[in-house]
């Protein structure tokens, strides 16, 4: 059983002549020690260093009366921990967490992980946060559900926000306040967040919770609205195709990488600037950056690629990374230069991650493809099917047969029968290799008439 005593070093001697009070824990006949709050003189103490003075006293038998009585509670625990744990359990208990501090600490480890993008969604709500209260502090015990409603009312309401841009100057942002749909992912963000804290900070095991409670257990995020499905039909997304846009800059980049991702079965942009374009047998492998970290088998895929998609890939490999330095500009960057190809073709709120909806849409919707195999081909996790995935390989043309549906689809108005396909030679169907070779055509593209459109 730990055992707990006061004292005082004699070669801890500060410069002021005072000495530093200490608790001693013993366990397993090693000790450690915990500062505390009190300070001595030599006069305060006898000749083998031992505290006399009763006021100081009466305080640490309280400290120590506390200290047992808290380990007391451990039960057998207590024999499974040395002094350090110990010391480790008594300061963390009643810990004060900066809530805020660990927001920046959980973002800057994101960062480092290659996760920029996670990250962006909780510095907005840290920012939102240093907003609502005016300071940069915010002790996670008065993260209460009363100041979760006050901080939703804020979000809703208009309001100016100063921000530091990119040449360190202070800008105003005027605000109009956030809709239901904002709201949610502001506080399922913040949810997300106080979560990743308790999980840090709490060892129930070692009876170490200085996060005691979550507020969203009596708090209720914003129940969502069915929004329109952000995809193209068949017919719109001809027209994208139809677009002609300037040989270079972000309208070209974007049209480029819009219709690659359509190619490569919806595949995200940042899976484009991250991958390396890395192609073997036939097939681009890379592992979907936002749930590698989640899965077992790191979201790993191989997509065949098919023979239009063939220049798109060597023309921007190794290139992405050298014309944006971070994935942020490059998703402005598309999704600016979508905007204008969407204004043109009909379709004005048009975004990159509408070539992944499209992708699926029709793939479900127009091909027949089962739900399992779009999820397939789009990289998605089966939660309630994780047992079978056990026991079955990985078939990847499964996904060669949906992407081949699709877009013979969308060239030839038609899908073609499921077949077993290998991914060499890297090519589709002959009579849907050269109508998308003719899509991809500068001089031919003007007066290409697509069936059904």
């Amino acid at each position: 059983m730990a055992t707990f005593g006061i004292r005082v070093f004699k070669h801890h001697e500060k410069k002021d002549g005072t000495f530093n009070v200490k608790i001693r824990i013993t366990q397993e006949r090693r000790s450690t020690y915990i500062d505390t709050s009190h300070f001595v003189t030599a006069k305060m103490l006898s000749k083998n260093y031992a505290v006399k003075d009763t006021f100081i006293l009466k305080d640490l038998y309280g400290t120590l009366s506390d200290y047992r009585e808290a380990v007391s509670r451990l039960g057998s625990k207590v024999n499974y921990m040395d002094a350090d744990d110990i010391k480790s359990f008594l300061e963390k208990r009643s810990e004060k967490i900066d809530f805020l501090a660990f927001c920046q600490q959980h973002i800057d480890l994101l960062v480092a992980n290659d996760r920029s993008k996670t990250a962006t969604g909780f510095r907005t709500v840290r920012y939102a946060l240093i907003d609502f209260l005016g300071n940069k502090h915010l002790p996670a015990e008065e993260i209460t559900p009363n100041l979760l409603m006050s901080f939703e009312r804020f979000l809703r309401s208009p309001r100016q926000i100063k921000r530091i841009n990119r040449f360190d100057k202070e800008v105003i942002i005027q605000s109009k306040g956030s809709t239901d749909a904002g709201v949610h992912n502001y506080m399922h963000d913040l949810r997300t967040l106080f979560n990743a804290a308790r999980k840090y900070y709490n060892r129930p095991s070692l009876g170490i919770v200085p996060i005691q409670f979550s507020p969203f257990s009596e708090y209720q995020l914003p129940e969502l609205t069915e929004i329109r499905k952000r995809n193209l039909t068949a017919e719109q997304l001809r027209g994208f195709i139809q677009f002609e846009p300037p040989e270079s800059g972000r309208i070209r980049v974007a049209y480029d990488l819009f219709l690659l991702s359509f190619y490569m079965c919806g595949m995200n942009a940042v899976d484009f600037y991250n991958c390396g374009f890395e192609i073997n047998d036939g097939g681009l492998e890379y592992e979907r950056s936002k749930t590698k970290e989640k899965r077992k088998d790191r979201a790993f895929i191989s997509i065949k690629v098919p023979e239009p998609a063939v220049p798109l890939i060597e023309k921007y490999k190794n290139h992405l990374t050298k014309m944006y330095s971070e994935i942020g500009n490059l998703n402005k960057a598309l999704n600016n230069g979508l905007k204008v190809i969407g204004s043109t073709i009909g379709v004005p709120d048009l975004s990159f991650y509408w070539g992944r909806h499209t992708f699926g849409n029709l793939a479900r919707n127009k091909c027949r493809k089962s739900k399992d195999d779009v999820a397939l081909a789009l990289n998605h996790v089966d939660h309630g099917r994780r047992t079978t995935d056990i026991y079955l390989e990985k078939d990847w043309t499964i996904v060669d047969e949906v992407q081949e549906a699709v877009i013979a689809f969308v060239m030839n108005g038609e899908s073609p029968r499921p077949k077993n396909t290998n991914k060499q030679p890297n090519v589709l169907s002959k009579n849907l290799s050269e109508k998308l070779t003719i899509v991809n055509s500068e001089e031919q593209r003007k007066t290409m008439k697509l069936v059904g459109h």
